[in-house]
């Protein structure tokens, strides 16, 4: 009886909000805002090191990053993952005779190193009064790591084995094959070394790795929060004013190939398929690049988008398919991605293609085109709302040479793209015509289901 009463005192209350919701429609949202950075101070050091500050929030917390201009981007084909060994090593602490995370956990932070294909950096965020002490340490593990040889072997242990477990899985499988396709030659596609490659590093040529790379001109260090100018100068002028300049920052431009490519990497018995399907477009320094972004999220890079209501939504193909726009400098690659059934591969990239086909021939409608720019406004800001995202938008621009008013423009930018614009960018840059295809799964059951949806392309075993 009660377990009755109860479900028809339930159904009268979602009963009372279904009808309320019927009469009533949800507030509209309001208008998109602008992003505004904090007033910052730049200086310049006599070795060429940079550094900014930015007074942000009220929280008494300080971000720090020291980032050098340097990672994957600049390894060798011999040398794949040798700066993320490096990294681990720095991770070990600088050659002193204390204790560098202990030190840091006492002020309320702990230490992070990263290492990705553009930067390497050492970061922490502290209490504010110890702002300038952690500077100190952070400075001592970038510039004079101890390169303790008895944890290496560890590390290249733990490496291979990280290596191993990702290239077992057909995402990364995928992913690998389509970067070598889209930048022969260069370190973008080079994205997992072999195992033969990882044991072969070691401290020689890790060392010799440093000295090549690291130093003050390709140094800023980014300081965000709250914290005393004057104190963190001081501190960074005496750990790192006098630092080795080392070599002058400089990227290798990378030249997306664009081929109309099929290459099936076999997994028999996969009940699924890994696509991964795509081809160079614009970068980040580009002008059509607002435009272009903002033509991926109606496409496939929102969750609301074309492509991902059409073979999820509609057809059940997939459950999480998703187009990306990788922004390398002075370059720029747009591609979807989906973990489809093996029997709706075919039927998959025909239905990728036909919204793009649609997306090229119809401008979106005003409605759509403003649901994604609010979605995208939305997100800007939020992911530059703390001291992190703040830094990593700094440095984006760093990266890619760009003048500060994309970032601070970025919003309206974004709400002055027209549909017609998304039409252009889609008709400009998204041809399947160019485009690359890496599948991973049954080659058996694959092989003629690509070749009726993909008519003359090399095909590569």
């Amino acid at each position: 009886m009660k377990t009755k009463i109860a479900l028809v005192t339930l159904a009268l209350i979602f009963g009372g909000l279904g009808m309320a919701q019927e009469k009533e429609m949800p507030p509209k949202g309001g208008e998109p805002k602008g992003f505004t950075l904090s007033e910052k101070e730049v200086v310049t050091f006599d070795n060429g090191l940079r550094m900014v500050l930015v007074p942000y929030g009220s929280i008494p917390k300080a971000t720090i990053n020291i980032m050098v201009k340097t990672g994957n981007i600049h390894e060798s084909e011999d040398q794949v993952w040798l700066t993320d060994i490096l990294g681990d090593l720095m991770e070990e602490g600088p050659n002193a005779d204390y204790d560098v995370k202990e030190r840091l956990a006492g002020m309320g932070g702990n230490l992070n190193v990263g290492v990705g294909m553009h930067t390497t950096s050492v970061s922490t965020s502290v209490l504010s009064e110890f702002t300038p002490e952690a500077l100190s340490l952070l400075a001592a593990v970038m510039t004079d790591p101890k390169w303790p040889a008895d944890q290496l072997e560890r590390l290249k242990n733990n490496m291979e084995r990280d290596v191993t477990v990702r290239l077992s899985r057909p995402g990364s499988q995928a992913r690998r094959d389509f970067m070598a396709e889209m930048y022969p030659g260069h370190s973008y596609g080079r994205i997992y070394p072999s195992v033969e490659q990882i044991k072969s590093y070691d401290l020689a040529s890790i060392k010799a790795y440093y000295d090549a790379q690291f130093g003050a001109l390709r140094t800023t260090v980014y300081v965000v929060g709250k914290f005393n100018a004057d104190k963190v100068k001081q501190a960074v002028e005496s750990a790192l004013g006098q630092w080795r300049k080392g070599p002058e920052p400089s990227y290798p431009v990378a030249q997306a190939k664009t081929e109309h490519l099929a290459k099936i990497v076999d997994r028999p018995g996969a009940p699924q398929s890994t696509i991964y399907f795509g081809l160079p477009v614009a970068g980040p320094s580009d002008p059509d690049y607002v435009a272009l972004d903002v033509m991926n999220s109606i496409l496939g890079g929102s969750f609301g988008s074309r492509i991902t209501s059409n073979i999820r939504e509609d057809k059940g193909y997939t459950y999480s398919p998703y187009s990306d726009l990788d922004a390398n400098y002075k370059s720029g690659l747009w591609y979807e991605v989906a973990d489809v059934t093996t029997e709706h591969t075919g039927a998959s990239l025909d239905e990728i293609k036909k919204e793009i086909k649609r997306l090229k021939t119809e401008a979106p409608s005003e409605e759509e085109l403003q649901g994604i720019k609010n979605y995208e406004s939305g997100l800007y800001v939020l992911r530059n709302s703390t001291p992190g995202g703040i830094i990593y938008q700094m440095s984006f621009l760093d990266i890619h040479d760009l003048d500060e008013s994309f970032l601070v423009e970025r919003v309206n930018n974004i709400n002055a793209v027209t549909p017609e614009q998304v039409r252009q960018m889609a008709e400009k840059y998204i041809k399947p015509e160019n485009m690359s295809l890496i599948v991973v799964g049954d080659k058996e059951k694959l092989r003629d289901q690509i070749e009726e949806t993909m008519p003359s392309p090399v095909k590569k075993e």
